[in-house]
């Protein structure tokens, strides 16, 4: 069995879910890789980023994959994708819709 391949009970193959979030006013982030739901990812991601802003939300869940954050001067975007430049490349394209001047700011990646 493969690095990738790991189990959930019953033999079906498990997934991975990730989330960021994000708080617009303060650049706070907080983000979350390799939880078995979404929700978990979700609650993780809010309360790493809770700690440093409380008007965080969460702006980005993927499964079995990569997400991205990028900020510019006056908004930002996200994105995912099953490679980190995938994911990097559309939230900068989102990010660009809003802004100018966009970085990734947050990239993370779940085991597949």
């Amino acid at each position: 069995m493969g690095l990738g391949a790991m189990l959930a009970p019953g033999g079906a193959a498990a997934q991975n879910y990730g989330a960021i979030a994000y708080s617009p006013s303060t650049g706070a982030d907080g983000w979350a890789v390799n939880y078995p739901s979404r929700a978990m990812a979700e609650r993780v991601a809010l309360q790493d980023c809770r700690r440093y802003a409380d008007d965080c939300a969460v702006q980005l869940w993927f499964r079995d994959a990569c997400g991205a954050l990028a900020v510019g001067a006056n908004g930002y975007g996200t994105g995912w994708g099953t490679s980190p430049g995938i994911a990097d490349s559309y939230a900068i394209q989102t990010c660009r819709k809003y802004t100018s001047n966009c970085a990734v700011r947050r990239r993370e990646c779940t085991l597949r």
